[in-house]
């Protein structure tokens, strides 16, 4: 099969002919997600580290290739994996795949899963957002980030996106943000839309402190990534003047320490998906030969860059 590979920490990534990957079910991928991890990933930036050579990618979405597992060939699906989407075909577990909706076409599939299953989580598990509370997101055009401004105004909240263009702003407007910043004094601009009862960050860097000094008495400040490629040091005496907690979303932790809830809130935002309340933006779709160029994309893309992945396609 085609597969994208990285046989050196850095890059560059390659289109190859490899083989086949062995697992408890196939997947034929046709779509599949380039995210901002997956190019740490490649880097060797990411908090796990993936051995060359080895197939970049975690998000796809497809036809299950072999029936088994209470799963029929055919059946589409989609679903994570550390690294091996970007190829024609995925060996993953069972209980890593989920059913796409019939009101679902694949490509939004393969945009939604990872990115607005985070969002959702710091939202609401984490967070526990309520309705008519102020949050603000940064990095609100990227995957996460627009992720974050679509489900924080379903469950009712007021947004707050902070993007670096008025391109992104615009975007971030159309999913649900009442209010958008650029992030030039943004603690000011924070301050005079009245401050956040909730920051969502996946972005880290100076721009952590500048947020977490706008918020409001008992806040609470989630930080889910650094995109920017640096780790805030957050002044602990702010988190006690303002009552301020700070939490921070890992998939591995909540598995590994709070599974059951975990669970519950996908199955939830599955539900809201399936009811088409749910609108992942596909930025571009490049077919699996132009991955450089859509790598290349980075923090200009707004919402999700896509593979077209499977044969023939």
């Amino acid at each position: 099969m085609r597969a994208v590979r990285c046989n050196a920490i850095g890059g560059p990534v390659t289109v190859e002919d490899i083989p086949e990957p062995q697992g408890e079910v196939p997947v034929d991928v046709h779509y599949a997600a380039v995210n901002f991890a997956d190019l740490l990933v490649v880097e060797g930036n990411y908090q796990v580290r993936a051995e060359p050579p080895f197939t970049p990618g975690s998000e796809f979405a497809g036809v299950v290739a072999e029936s088994g597992h209470g799963l029929a060939k055919g059946d589409r699906v989609f679903g994570s994996v550390f690294v091996g989407a970007w190829a024609e075909r995925v060996a993953v577990l069972a209980t890593s795949l989920h059913r796409v909706p019939d009101s679902v076409p694949t490509d939004r599939a393969a945009a939604f899963g990872v990115s607005h299953a985070t969002a959702f989580n710091a939202l609401k598990l984490v967070a526990g957002v309520r309705p008519g509370e102020r949050v603000a997101v940064l990095g609100a055009a990227g995957g996460v980030g627009l992720a974050a401004v679509e489900l924080a105004a379903l469950l009712g909240a007021e947004v707050i996106a902070v993007a670096s263009t008025e391109d992104k702003r615009a975007v971030c407007a159309k999913q649900g943000a009442q209010v958008t910043l650029p992030y030039e004094d943004l603690k000011q601009g924070l301050r005079d839309a009245g401050g956040a009862d909730v920051v969502i960050d996946p972005v880290g860097g100076p721009h952590s402190e500048q947020a977490l000094r706008a918020m409001r008495w008992g806040g609470r400040f989630v930080n889910v990534g650094f995109a920017s490629g640096e780790i805030p040091r957050i002044p602990l005496n702010l988190a006690m003047l303002k009552g301020v907690t700070i939490h921070g979303f890992d998939f591995g932790g909540w598995a590994r320490h709070d599974r059951d809830r975990l669970v519950a809130s996908r199955t939830e935002l599955h539900r809201m998906f399936a009811d088409g309340l749910i609108h992942p933006r596909v930025h571009a779709v490049h077919p699996l030969d132009e991955v450089s160029a859509a790598l290349s994309l980075g923090r200009d893309a707004i919402g999700k860059v896509l593979l077209e992945v499977a044969r023939g396609v």
